[in-house]
């Protein structure tokens, strides 16, 4: 995010940076920093960059990035919309343009990647605008442990029915939400395609929801770019699920 807003050159400090942010992203960031550390022991003398998936939605404005909240939670804390998925968002915006031939410049792009972890992406010439995931990646579409975007009221309601932490419905959000949540059976699109396919209503359900919440993403960022020239589904599912 702010605080690396380009890749870098891995040093003592940015490792320290990036265990500190790890809280923002605890499924990824701690296991790429146990990859950080090692090869940095293995091959000391190489040079190690850090490549970011936030920089790419450094580019946003500030109405796509700030929240609804006081705002000296963004200037105290930095609160606010990072985006993720950018190195994937980048990529196939730039291949999209080179396969339809026209300067990336021109097009207005939505980027679908929809794997197991899913985020959509406003492009307008070859910059983002707006993403569906936030401060951390478990905001916006449905996904396949995550919630996703909910009403911010349902985490203290949890907490007071069930005697959870806050820390233990987080957990529960990120790891236990999303289509495995609404199924019961798996995170898994191809295992909840085929229940579907044998009639079980749950898992129906899940596929329709998770397609419903991407296609409102597509819709609203073709409004904010008053149109769109190229819709990209990548990923997982983006690239193999012709049911999504």
């Amino acid at each position: 995010g702010e605080t690396f807003p380009k890749s870098v050159v891995v040093t003592d400090e940015v490792e320290s940076q990036i265990e500190e942010l790890s809280e923002l992203a605890p499924l990824h960031n701690p296991a790429n920093l146990m990859g950080i550390r090692a090869f940095r022991k293995l091959l000391p003398e190489i040079p190690h960059v850090a490549v970011f998936d936030t920089s790419f939605h450094q580019t946003m404005p500030e109405q796509a990035y700030l929240y609804s909240l006081p705002y000296h939670y963004y200037e105290d804390y930095g609160i606010r919309k990072y985006g993720f998925h950018g190195t994937s968002h980048k990529y196939v915006s730039r291949r999209a343009a080179q396969i339809v031939g026209r300067p990336i410049e021109d097009l207005r792009i939505i980027s679908c990647h929809i794997g197991n972890s899913a985020s959509i992406a406003a492009i307008d010439g070859g910059e983002s605008i707006d993403t569906s995931m936030g401060f951390t990646p478990l905001a916006g579409v449905t996904m396949g442990t995550r919630s996703g975007n909910l009403d911010p009221a349902l985490i203290p309601f949890i907490m007071e029915k069930t005697g959870k932490t806050a820390d233990e419905v987080l957990e529960i959000l990120n790891k236990e939400s999303g289509l495995l949540g609404l199924t019961g059976t798996s995170s898994d699109l191809r295992d909840l395609t085929e229940e579907a396919k044998h009639g079980r209503q749950r898992s129906r359900v899940a596929l329709d929801l998770f397609a419903s919440k991407i296609h409102k993403y597509i819709g609203s960022y073709a409004a904010r770019m008053h149109g769109v020239d190229v819709i990209v589904f990548t990923a997982g599912i983006g690239e193999n699920s012709h049911i999504i």
